[in-house]
């Protein structure tokens, strides 16, 4: 009874070795073939959830896949990444051997981009920098007013217009003194930001806040169909 007790126990750990070998090899094709289609400057991380993984393959039913993308891979400034994260991926496994994926049904995708600070701050322009205060920004410039450079500090909000993210200042001051009037509208206008922000797969923008490295925009979609490019 020991020997066969020790033998189950064996043959558990094999399978479940096999299962995270299986595991590793499809998340590694899945990132492959996104660096590849997406045009990506590097390999982006991918995490399939749920166990076990040969079940799910199997049936061509995930429960969960995980994807992380750099700013690095994305081609953008430091601290510029996006998380994704696809529930109920049907992908059948006769699909996969056969390098035939056309479209991916998805029903749930949720996803946080994170822009940069040094990303926002080159659309504005200048010497800009920003930096989060509370649920604002702190945004300072030099700017030609008045026929000289006046450095100019300045707290906006952040917030979505449609498909746009949008920084707007709501008040300025230079030196620590605050504008007179008549400059506060010039001076808006050099420091406001437009950011378009282009959604695929029906995507649609759900959130925006300041973080420590950038602004967080949220995304999700419901029942979403991927093309594979």
């Amino acid at each position: 009874m020991r020997v066969l007790a020790v033998l189950l126990v064996l043959l558990v750990g094999l399978g479940v070795l096999l299962d995270r070998i299986a595991v590793a090899v499809a998340e590694d094709q899945v990132a492959a073939q996104l660096a590849d289609r997406a045009g990506l400057a590097g390999v982006p991380a991918v995490d399939i959830r749920g166990f076990p993984f040969l079940t799910q393959a199997v049936g061509g039913s995930y429960e969960e896949v995980r994807i992380a993308l750099t700013g690095a891979e994305l081609g953008r400034p430091e601290g510029t990444r996006a998380e994704v994260v696809l529930r109920e991926v049907q992908l059948p496994l006769s699909a996969v051997l056969a390098g035939d994926v056309g479209e991916l049904p998805v029903g749930r995708i949720d996803g946080v981009a994170t822009l940069s600070y040094d990303l926002l701050a080159e659309e504005i322009g200048g010497d800009t920098t920003l930096e989060p205060e509370g649920d604002r920004l702190r945004i300072t410039r030099t700017v030609d007013l008045l026929g000289g450079p006046v450095p100019l500090a300045a707290v906006g909000t952040v917030s979505l217009d449609g498909d746009e993210l949008v920084i707007n200042v709501e008040r300025a001051e230079s030196a620590g003194v605050a504008l007179p009037g008549f400059l506060v509208g010039p001076a808006s206008d050099l420091l406001d930001l437009r950011y378009p922000i282009e959604l695929p797969f029906g995507l649609r923008l759900t959130g925006v806040a300041p973080a420590p490295d950038g602004v967080d925009v949220r995304v999700a979609a419901d029942d979403a169909l991927i093309g594979a490019g």
